[in-house]
């Protein structure tokens, strides 16, 4: 009986180490861990295929009200900085495929969506610790994360920071 506590008891250990290795491998300083997912039409995209530029990399999902009320301000903030210098990756932890398409079309995303559609189960969510949604990471030209969790006005001052 006692064993079998410790197994348990070490099994949440275990996790909560997990958990706190990403995190503590995506903070600010941090290089921004590589990934490559694949968009609506199949096509797989990776992080460092954004070197060189401002990247934000933005986790949302379909079904998550605070993100969909959050996705005007990143709208807004792309129209204002979309350039060689700066693109946005979004990244959702839908499920539902047409979900995810139908609230890209809605909302008017129009940069580069990626998803493994394994929603809280997605090891890339995992890899970046996410625990809850909207969450995003503002990645340098070099790969180096240089904020996160950046919504409203917050967004718009730190890339008119960075991007003057």
């Amino acid at each position: 009986k006692f064993g079998s506590q410790v197994k348990k008891e070490s099994y949440y250990l275990q996790r909560f180490q997990s958990h706190l290795d990403n995190y503590n491998r995506t903070e600010i300083g941090q290089l921004a861990p590589n990934f490559e997912l694949a968009q609506l039409d199949g096509k797989k995209v990776a992080l460092n295929s954004f070197k060189g530029k401002y990247v934000l990399l933005d986790f949302w999902a379909s079904w998550c009200a605070p993100c969909r009320h959050e996705n005007p301000n990143v709208v807004k903030a792309y129209a204002t900085y979309k350039s060689d210098k700066f693109d946005i990756l979004g990244v959702s932890l839908d499920q539902d495929k047409a979900a995810w398409e139908n609230a890209i079309s809605k909302d008017g995303l129009t940069w580069k969506q990626v998803s493994d559609l394994m929603g809280w189960q997605s090891m890339l969510a995992m890899s970046y610790a996410i625990r809850a949604i909207p969450a995003n990471f503002l990645i340098d030209p070099q790969g180096k994360i240089i904020a996160r969790d950046l919504r409203g006005d917050a967004l718009e001052k730190k890339l008119s920071e960075v991007l003057k």
